[in-house]
C-alpha cells in the first residue's frame, strides 16, 4: 500500500511523542491520574487561594491577569483584590512577583520558573505526583520522587507534614543497592493525607486552567459548533433531497 508521505510523517511524529511521554513517565516514577476538572469553579477558587499563598512569593504567573481570574472564577474584582492580591498591584496587572531574577539566582542557585504554562508543559498528572512526592532525605534536606534533587523546597510541608523514605535492597550484577520503596508520613501536617491530596488536586486544577484559560470557553463553544454542524447537515440533506426529487 502506498501511504502518502504526509500521513507517514504524522504517524511517526505521534509514535515518537507517545514514546517520549511513556519514557518520561517511567523515568519520573509512579504517575497517578490527577482527576482534575477545570469546570469545577469551586476547585479553581480554592486552587487560586493556595497558589497566591504558597507559590506566588517565588513563582510568578506573568501571562495571567487578576481581572481574568475575576471573570473566569466568578469572583468580584473587590474580592480578588482583597483575598488574592497581596502586592501593590492593580486588577488589570499580571500576577508578577517583586523578587528579581538576579537576586533569586544568587539566593537559590537558579531563578524559580514562571508557572503560567506549568500545567500545559508538564501536565496535571505530573504536577499532582510532584507535589505529593516530597520527602526528607538522610541529609535533612528535601528530595522528590518525581524530580530527584529538585531545587525547590517543599513549601507545602506545613499542610502535608514530613515524609521520609523507606528503602529496600536490590541486587544488580552481583551488587546490592538500596532503592526507594515507599514514603512514610513521620510528622503529620495540618491536613490529613486525604485532605492534602484534595488540596493538591485543587492547586493543580488551577495550574492546569492557568496554562490555557481559554480552554474553559473553547470547550463550551465547541459543543455549540458541533450542534450547529449537525443541524446544518440535516438541513443540507433536506435541501439536497428536494433538488433531486425533480431530477428523479
Amino acid at each position: 500500500m502506498n501511504i502518502p508521505v504526509g500521513i507517514r510523517v504524522l504517524g511517526l511524529a505521534a509514535l515518537l511523542t507517545t514514546s517520549t511521554v511513556a519514557q518520561a513517565a517511567a523515568e519520573s516514577g509512579h504517575i497517578e491520574p490527577a482527576g482534575v476538572n477545570i469546570k469545577d469553579v469551586a476547585a479553581l477558587q480554592r486552587g487560586a487561594k493556595l497558589f497566591v499563598n504558597y507559590c506566588l512569593s517565588c513563582h510568578g504567573a506573568e501571562y495571567m491577569r487578576y481581572n481574568r481570574l475575576s471573570e473566569d472564577l466568578g469572583l468580584d474584582e473587590e474580592l480578588v483584590m482583597d483575598k488574592l492580591v497581596f502586592a501593590d498591584a492593580k486588577i488589570g496587572e499580571t500576577m508578577s512577583i517583586a523578587m528579581q531574577a538576579a537576586d533569586a539566582e544568587r539566593w537559590f542557585g537558579q531563578a524559580p520558573p514562571d508557572l503560567s504554562l506549568a500545567g500545559r508543559s508538564r501536565g496535571a498528572d505530573w504536577l499532582y505526583a510532584y507535589l505529593r512526592g516530597f520527602y526528607q532525605d538522610e541529609s535533612g534536606g528535601w528530595n522528590n520522587t518525581v524530580l530527584p534533587n529538585a531545587a525547590m523546597p517543599h513549601v507545602l510541608w506545613p499542610l502535608q507534614g514530613i515524609q521520609t523514605a523507606t528503602y529496600r535492597a536490590v541486587s544488580s550484577g552481583g551488587v546490592e543497592q538500596q532503592v526507594l520503596d515507599h514514603l512514610e508520613l513521620t510528622t503529620p501536617g495540618i491536613l490529613s493525607p486525604e485532605e492534602y491530596d484534595a488540596a493538591v488536586r485543587d492547586l493543580v486544577t488551577f495550574l492546569d486552567y492557568m496554562g490555557e484559560p481559554a480552554k474553559l470557553k473553547r470547550k463550551n463553544i465547541g459543543i455549540w459548533v458541533m450542534l450547529f454542524l449537525v443541524v446544518f447537515a440535516f438541513l443540507a440533506y433536506l435541501l439536497k433531497a428536494e433538488y433531486w426529487r425533480d431530477v428523479h
